[in-house]
């Protein structure tokens, strides 16, 4: 019998824009060629939360989304807290990575208060910040996706970037930076999806998970041609 994943995809009814359901799809497939059986759970606002949870994966979400699940987010701030403090892995996207900080602020001045597990703080921008984006990354070396955001993030002591922008805005379109990262915690805002492109990531995310749990892990040499010919020719796009 194999080893267990239980992998959580947060809030799937209202934050799962842009192709992020393929980032949960991504991590089970590779879960499973790593030798591992992943259980697939989900939380939407009022389910009651999983008790045993290895890896748990957000994505985007328009401004009326972040509405809907603020306040149950808020609900979920210590558990969310305390397994970010004990190592779980997570990758949060765009609209979530966003209430993962301390708050979102429209450009009309509405305030989304998030759960602070990264020291950020989102503005609102008068422009979108769309197109193919590529950034290099101290662990996962160059991270290719796809962002699409009007939200202007700047992190604040104690966070460190994802990566360093090659090509595209990141964060705010000013400061180089895209991404953030406290803990086994991933935030971006690189959609793609992220992960079938970026397999380094979502192997990270695997092992965390399975040393978290099992102690240690040992990978199996995944045959990766596909997803490297897909970053040789989303490397040849335009912005």
């Amino acid at each position: 019998m194999k080893p267990v994943l239980n992998i959580l995809h947060l809030y799937p009814r209202d934050m799962n824009i842009y192709g992020d359901w393929g980032n949960v799809l991504t991590v089970m497939r590779r879960a499973q060629w790593h030798g591992y059986e992943p259980v697939l759970l989900e939380y939407n606002p009022g389910d009651a939360f999983p008790e045993h949870v290895d890896i748990i994966i957000g994505g985007g979400g328009q401004d009326a989304g972040q509405d809907k699940i603020q306040a149950d987010l808020l609900k979920m701030k210590p558990r969310l807290l305390e397994l970010a403090q004990y190592d779980t892995p997570m990758l949060v996207i765009c609209g979530l990575y966003q209430l993962f900080g301390n708050f979102f602020r429209t450009k009309d001045g509405h305030e989304i208060t998030g759960i602070g597990l990264f020291n950020i703080e989102t503005h609102g921008g008068p422009e979108r910040m769309i197109g193919n984006i590529v950034i290099d990354s101290p662990e996962f070396g160059q991270i290719i996706g796809y962002e699409n955001h009007s939200g202007q993030t700047f992190l604040q002591e104690g966070v460190q970037p994802l990566g360093k922008v090659i090509k595209g805005a990141g964060n705010n379109g000013q400061d180089e930076f895209e991404g953030a990262r406290v803990h086994n915690v991933i935030g971006s805002y690189l959609h793609g999806s992220l992960l079938p492109k970026n397999p380094a990531i979502a192997d990270w995310l695997i092992e965390k998970a399975v040393t978290k749990k099992y102690g240690e892990f040992t990978p199996t040499v995944i045959d990766d041609r596909f997803a490297q010919e897909a970053r040789k020719i989303a490397l040849t796009r335009p912005r």
